[in-house]
Formats: C-alpha cells, sequence, structure tokens
C-alpha cells in the first residue's frame, strides 16, 4: 500500500485541535486495511517527522434515517500520532 494511499485526511474537530496543541498528537482518518505500523511508516515518510507513538480505532458507522429509510453511515478508521520531542508541527492549512 503507497503513503498517500494509507492516509486519507486530517480529522479536524475541537477535540483534534487541543491534542495537537497541547500533546503534539495529530489525528487523522486512514485507510481501513491500514495498520499502526503502516500509519507511522507514511506520516515519516509524507511529512518527515519523527513519530513517537501511533494509536489506531476502528469508528463504527452510526444509524442515520431519511424518511422511512434506515441505513448506516459507513465506518471509518482513525489514528492519533504522536509526534517525538523537538519535531515541528504539521499545518494542515499552508496555502490559506
Amino acid at each position: 500500500m503507497n503513503s498517500h494511499d494509507v492516509i486519507r485526511r486530517p480529522v479536524i474537530t475541537e477535540k483534534a485541535t487541543l491534542l495537537k496543541e497541547s500533546a503534539a498528537t495529530l489525528c487523522f482518518e486512514v485507510d481501513r486495511r491500514a495498520t499502526a505500523v503502516d500509519v507511522h511508516r507514511a506520516v515519516e515518510e509524507i511529512f518527515k517527522v519523527k513519530v513517537e507513538n501511533v494509536r489506531v480505532m476502528n469508528v463504527r458507522g452510526k444509524p442515520r434515517r431519511l424518511g422511512r429509510h434506515a441505513g448506516y453511515k459507513s465506518a471509518w478508521k482513525k489514528a492519533y500520532v504522536r509526534l517525538a520531542a523537538g519535531e515541528t508541527m504539521i499545518e494542515y492549512f499552508e496555502g490559506v
């Protein structure tokens, strides 16, 4: 699996922003088949930073309904990546 296929997008929520500022931890949506080792290698290769720790978790799809039709949102995988001490933080929106 290619490194750019492993990491899909950054997760930008209140919790992810607080972790980024206080604990140097980034949050990404990753491929469902990716392991923690895959995410570790991909972040180091793409962003050229040292990674200290990676935690991955599966996020279950939530039930949704539209009128009388019921279904589920897609399940996805999330990864919390903690950068090593002394590493510069990755900026998501450099062009803005």
